[in-house]
């Protein structure tokens, strides 16, 4: 039973990361209906936005403020270059084939990829201590480390903040109004374009606070960090079912805690099948995954 409780709490830490990154992939898709496949590299960048201004600000010394400090540059820095990719690489092509936009999201992805190894360097760096972790409490002999409960507030902060702002605010009205009827909002007064570029911001500065979150608790970063990270939380978004808020979280706590599972007992050798086995089986049997709806286009 400790064994499994053990097992179960690193999921749901990890789970926690790929729910906040899901949730870029079904924000973007909500909208436009394509899927983001460079949103796992800006998770990436944020990372690394983080790395260079805790090394240029000298914040060497652990701390809440350099903490704080971390998360918000990462947040920050993922939200102004997934703005740049929407503003150059998507919205050229809004009213191109699918296809289209498709391939640039593939080809915008591998641009960061191997761009990152030439600009940031292959070589993996170790990512600066922004606070001393330590075991904070214990649950049946379980230790409970500061850095994990850190990152199931800090995830569930933000989560909280998102669906103030979708559910809250005029902008969150005019979100959920462009990925019902894009062709309608303008009528209503509804800046597409402004409302889409606040879309991709939002996901992408959640992935920036999951990159620096991970960052954190496993101190190595290198220019290909977002490829396993951006997998399993697309499959964690197709699994709770693209487009859904709610169902992307699910989708993410469901993927960490079974990936720890796997980890946990003896069969860590299949960990990142299990992703892929999930998408096989979400898109063969459910389609719209959990929580997903069916869409009818008029063709």
């Amino acid at each position: 039973m400790q064994e499994f409780l053990q097992h179960t709490l690193n999921g749901l830490s990890f789970g926690s990361i790929y729910a906040l990154v899901a949730l870029g992939y079904t924000m973007v898709y909500g909208i436009l209906s394509m899927i983001n496949f460079a949103h796992s590299e800006i998770y990436m960048m944020g990372a690394f936005v983080t790395f260079y201004m805790a090394r240029f600000m000298g914040m060497e010394t652990p701390s809440p403020i350099n903490f704080t400090l971390g998360v918000l540059a990462g947040a920050l820095g993922a939200g102004i270059i997934g703005y740049f990719v929407e503003k150059f690489a998507y919205k050229p092509l809004r009213n191109s084939p699918k296809m289209n936009v498709l391939i640039t999201a593939i080809g915008v992805s591998i641009l960061f990829q191997f761009g990152g190894q030439i600009i940031f360097g292959a070589d993996p760096k170790r990512f600066p201590n922004l606070i001393e972790d330590e075991v904070l409490f214990y649950i049946a002999e379980i230790p409970v480390h500061l850095i994990d409960i850190l990152i199931y507030v800090v995830s569930f902060v933000s989560l909280g903040i998102l669906s103030f702002i979708i559910y809250r605010t005029q902008p969150g009205r005019a979100m959920r109004a462009v990925s019902t009827r894009p062709d309608m909002t303008p009528l209503m007064g509804i800046n597409n374009n402004k409302i889409i570029s606040t879309t991709f911001i939002i996901g992408s500065a959640l992935a920036g606070v999951a990159a620096v979150l991970v960052s954190i608790k496993y101190p190595k970063i290198d220019p290909m960090m977002g490829v396993k990270i951006g997998t399993s939380s697309f499959v964690a978004a197709v699994f709770g079912g693209i487009g859904s808020l709610h169902g992307a979280v699910i989708g993410g706590f469901l993927l960490g805690v079974g990936e720890y599972y796997l980890i946990g007992y003896g069969a860590s050798t299949y960990k990142d099948a299990l992703s892929f086995l999930i998408l096989i089986i979400v898109l063969l049997y459910k389609p719209t995954g959990l929580f997903g709806t069916t869409r009818k286009e008029k063709i």
